[in-house]
């Protein structure tokens, strides 16, 4: 059995880079940051961070250009893949990416506007609701959890309108 799967949360380190095939295929490339904490032996708490790039395709790919923004929450899933390239130099290049198969919206950057979670996802099955659990600057409860709605590209027949998007 073989499986190639990823799965990030993280912070989107710039804004996302849209671009379109010659085919007219949308094409969005964003960049995640995702953290590691840890205690060392000597009880000293250590942080690491890793960067991830990730290519999106199609329609989600739009939805990513049209939404997500630096500093803002994201979820990935999709695939490792390994490319070849020709530099500006002239020399050939290998990079490993993730190829974003279904994506959900976080909690914007801190000041940047209401920190609710949205989702837009591709693929068969609907999805379920992506919730921050980041911690809220105040001493304020948590407030109660509620439904967030998702948008599953399968069942669209006709384009979506903006006025048809719940955030």
């Amino acid at each position: 059995m073989n499986v190639n799967k990823v799965i990030l949360v993280g912070r989107l380190t710039r804004d996302p880079d849209m671009r379109t095939t010659t085919s007219g295929q949308s094409v969005a490339s964003i960049s995640l940051a995702t953290n590691n904490f840890w205690t060392d032996k000597g009880g000293t708490k250590q942080e690491k961070t890793e960067f991830h790039n990730v290519v999106l395709w199609g329609r989600l790919a739009e939805i990513a250009g049209q939404y997500l923004t630096k500093g803002q929450e994201c979820f990935v899933e999709g695939r490792l893949q390994t490319r070849e390239y020709t530099a500006k130099d002239g020399t050939q290049k290998k990079t490993t990416e993730i190829v974003g198969e279904s994506m959900q919206l976080g909690s914007r950057a801190q000041g940047t506007s209401s920190g609710s979670s949205q989702g837009a996802r591709t693929g068969g099955a609907s999805a379920g609701g992506y919730s921050s659990s980041g911690q809220s600057q105040n001493s304020k409860p948590a407030p109660a959890e509620e439904e967030i709605p998702t948008i599953n590209l399968d069942d669209e027949q006709d384009e979506i309108k903006i006025e048809d998007v719940p955030f």
